[in-house]
């Protein structure tokens, strides 16, 4: 066999293991991102959602009214713009807001406008999807709610926030699994009771609302399910289409063919390189 066949086979080699995934390709993974508008007193936004590096790459949600939690979206690493823009407005008009979002490989980030419309910002919550025991849940509470400027939280007995400010976001606690309630109890003012269920081995999100008329209401929306699902769609709905976190990586049975056919011709003029037994070394 001729040095270029050899090459070339170890080429082929080469390639067959990195699709196997026996090597590591050189693709990074990519990062999740999901955008929320939670600011009580503050009309309908588009969302736009651009990378610095590649300004074709771009994600717009419009009309996002308040309470909506977007679901995560799968983009690549990278920094990305996000910017707010009034609902309708055209692309080129200046944004109400806008921020600088660094993403990681494998990362989970929520960029979400809180406050009170006068004092509006956007905020960037490092999200961790990282799965309970499998007869628990994990929750956190973002407070949204302007009617509630402090508050605590628990879940099933649970104290899941206490003292959480407006604009906030708790840290995660684990709790029981299943059917129960969620109370909440504004500072100075008396506890609301909301049904929820969260599933077992499941990461949620809680946010606490403005209820129009008074008082406070609660949304739960769930982040990484049992089966490492990470959900995709609107907060009211709770549905949507899913993403596989990490993405799973399947053997294709012509890479195999590929690998084995190499590696055959590669032992086979290595063979015929060896001396025979009873015979000198080939000169």
């Amino acid at each position: 066999m001729t040095r270029p066949t050899r090459g070339l086979l170890v080429l082929l080699v080469c390639a067959a293991l990195c699709s196997l995934g026996v090597w590591p390709a050189a693709a990074q993974s990519p990062g999740l991102l999901q955008l929320a508008h939670l600011s009580p007193d503050t009309p309908a936004v588009d969302i736009y959602v651009d990378a610095v590096s590649g300004p074709g790459d771009a994600i717009m949600l419009p009309s996002v009214g308040y309470g909506t939690l977007s679901g995560y979206r799968e983009v690549m690493p990278g920094t990305y713009t996000v910017s707010m823009r009034r609902a309708g407005d055209a692309p080129s008009t200046p944004p109400v807001l806008s921020t600088v979002v660094d993403v990681q490989p494998g990362s989970a980030r929520t960029v979400t406008g809180l406050g009170a419309f006068a004092d509006l910002a956007l905020k960037v919550l490092d999200d961790d999807l990282t799965l309970p025991p499998a007869d628990r849940a994990r929750v956190r509470v973002i407070g949204a709610a302007g009617t509630a400027r402090d508050l605590d939280a628990s879940l099933a007995g649970t104290t899941v926030a206490t003292d959480l400010a407006f604009c906030n976001a708790s840290g995660y606690a684990l709790v029981p699994a299943g059917a129960t309630s969620l109370e909440v109890t504004p500072a100075g003012g008396a506890p609301t009771a909301v049904p929820v269920d969260v599933g077992a081995g499941s990461v949620y999100t809680v946010l606490v609302l403005d209820r129009p008329g008074g008082g406070v209401q609660v949304r739960t929306k769930l982040d990484a399910a049992g089966t490492s699902v990470v959900p995709v769609g609107g907060v009211e709905a709770g549905e949507g289409g899913s993403a596989v976190l990490p993405r799973e990586r399947t053997i294709a049975p012509a890479a195999v063919a590929v690998a084995a056919a190499a590696l055959t011709g590669l032992l086979l003029s290595f063979r015929g390189r060896l001396p025979r037994r009873g015979s000198g070394a080939r000169r």
